[in-house]
């Protein structure tokens, strides 16, 4: 998903607007969270970005949307842009830890 959402609207408040920005992000995530995932790979993994504008955008972790979202709410930003692309991933094994040798 790549899309620059207004956070201004004539009719509504801008507090309903975001709630309704946030409410879009995780039906997307949720979304492509639960389509079958391809051999080999353990879950899906998600490259974002977010700017004020698509030039402006950084790399965000997904657990740093909301933040986002609300910080941009806060500076009363007319807009934002939001990029989520799902990639297949594998989960890296865990390190062995020797617990005797300390």
């Amino acid at each position: 998903m790549k899309k620059t959402f207004a956070l201004t609207h004539p009719k509504k408040a801008a507090a309903r607007v975001v709630e309704t920005i946030k409410h879009d992000v995780k039906k997307y995530i949720r979304r492509e969270r639960n389509k079958a995932l391809p051999a080999g790979t353990d879950f899906w993994d998600f490259d974002c970005k977010f700017g004020h504008t698509e030039q402006e955008a950084k790399v965000i972790h997904v657990k740093e949307i909301n933040k986002c979202i609300d910080e941009a709410e806060k500076l009363e930003l007319p807009s934002l842009y939001l990029e989520i692309l799902a990639k297949p991933a594998t989960r890296a094994p865990r390190p062995e830890f020797d617990f005797d040798e300390e």
